[in-house]
């Protein structure tokens, strides 16, 4: 009898563990892998994130090869890149890294690229990229300063988080608002569902 599949996210991100639960779907696993993401010289932020991505999901099925709990894993891996033209804005982790990259988002738009990468239980690679385009109001010296005080920005991928204060920073978004989150919630159930995930057996669960 075959083992009910088991969803594996290569990822620790709160975030994306939340919007996976949005959309009805609870992770069996997290898996979070340490890649090196420094970007190659003159990489576009689009293969960057499509190529992290994949490095991650590659690392959680390594790391899961021979685990006879596993033999029937759906294995998700996300990473989101944040770029001003060809420019990739760092995740922030120090408030000076932050506030330079506010101070290049006020009041113009950037983009934020999704790569995910899917491996099956046949070990088939499936691939998607999910562009938004988001501008960003002219930020005052006081908001940028407020915003950094807040912490919010930390190992946020642009230094920012919309679900978050810097929604209030939004003038216009275009494409996947949950794309910005983390997680392109609509691209990445028809990718579980188009390989034979069932994404709606925990719906019933939800009923009141």
């Amino acid at each position: 009898m075959a083992l009910d599949p088991k969803l594996v996210l290569a990822s620790g991100s709160p975030r994306r563990v939340a919007l996976l639960r949005q959309a009805g779907l609870e992770p069996d696993r997290l898996m979070p892998m340490e890649v090196d993401e420094t970007p190659k010289r003159t990489e576009h932020p689009r293969a960057l994130a499509r190529r992290l991505a994949r490095r991650k999901a590659e690392a959680a099925q390594s790391a899961l090869r021979g685990d006879p709990n596993f033999t029937n894993r759906f294995i998700l891996a996300a990473d989101t890149v944040v770029a001003v033209g060809r420019r990739i804005l760092p995740k922030a982790e120090l408030v000076n890294e932050a506030s330079s990259g506010l101070h290049l988002l006020s009041g113009r738009a950037h983009r934020v690229y999704t790569g995910l990468c899917m491996i099956t239980p046949d070990d088939e690679a499936v691939h998607r990229l999910v562009e938004t385009r988001v501008r960003f109001k002219r930020l005052s010296r006081k908001e940028i300063e407020s915003y950094l005080a807040s912490g919010e920005w930390r190992g946020k991928a642009g230094g920012y988080a919309i679900q978050g204060l810097a929604g209030a920073f939004v003038v216009k978004l275009v494409g996947s608002y949950t794309n910005v989150v983390g997680l392109p919630l609509y691209e990445t159930v028809n990718m579980l569902s188009g390989a034979g995930y069932d994404v709606h057996f925990r719906w019933l669960e939800h009923e009141s």
